[in-house]
């Protein structure tokens, strides 16, 4: 057996023995597809169903929430340059140990725990967080061993996307008309330009 394999089996036998020390009376199985999926506002659905947001008999002082399945770990997106410009940082104990690693380091060493530190941070900070923190379970791939279980598809909401400012908008519009005029050969010139070969068609009048 391979080292990976031997590693994904470990993983696998993690992701069950955990499920002792919940209550799986009456709860929802959802699977999440991270697949192109933007990572905050991913984290942010996940964070909602694990605390049972969605359901009317929501109690703040209550875990009522669903077990939370994430798969395609290592497909979720962000945005902006998140990849080279985010960092986690944590410190060992010891004088002058602060540590740090990026986005991009930490997809390449390990994708699970981006998504669940995305998610643990928009949890409340209270006795309920290890709970809700054992409902959530993250592969990297599509394979988990809860194939056995009714399994509901969670389908994330269309991202509304905001209006373009009207300033932003007349930019835009001025720009795409530059680049036409430019593929048409004609020559764009400002106003003080155009006033100042006036003024040269006078003098040489």
């Amino acid at each position: 057996m391979t080292a990976t394999a031997q590693s994904f089996n470990g993983n696998l036998k993690k992701a069950v023995a955990g499920l002792r020390r919940i209550n799986l009376e009456g709860l929802k199985w959802r699977v999440f597809d991270a697949k192109g999926q933007v990572l905050g506002r991913l984290a942010s659905q996940i964070s909602t169903v694990v605390q049972g947001k969605d359901k009317p008999t929501y109690t703040p002082n209550h875990d009522e929430g669903d077990m939370c399945i994430v798969i395609n770990a290592k497909d979720v997106c962000v945005t902006g340059r998140k990849l080279t410009d985010k960092f986690y940082r944590w410190h060992t104990g010891y004088i002058g140990h602060l540590k740090e690693r990026s986005l991009k380091d930490q997809m390449a060493k390990d994708p699970t725990e981006v998504i669940r530190k995305a998610v643990l941070r928009m949890l409340p900070r209270n006795k309920l967080r290890d709970d809700r923190d054992r409902k959530l379970r993250i592969f990297a791939g599509n394979e988990h061993p809860f194939g056995d279980r009714p399994l509901e598809p969670y389908e994330m909401p269309p991202r509304q996307v905001r209006e373009m400012r009207p300033r932003a908008r007349r930019a835009m519009i001025r720009a795409q008309k530059k680049a036409e005029q430019q593929e048409q050969g004609v020559s764009t010139y400002t106003r003080k330009g155009k006033k100042k070969e006036e003024e040269d068609a006078e003098v040489g009048e």
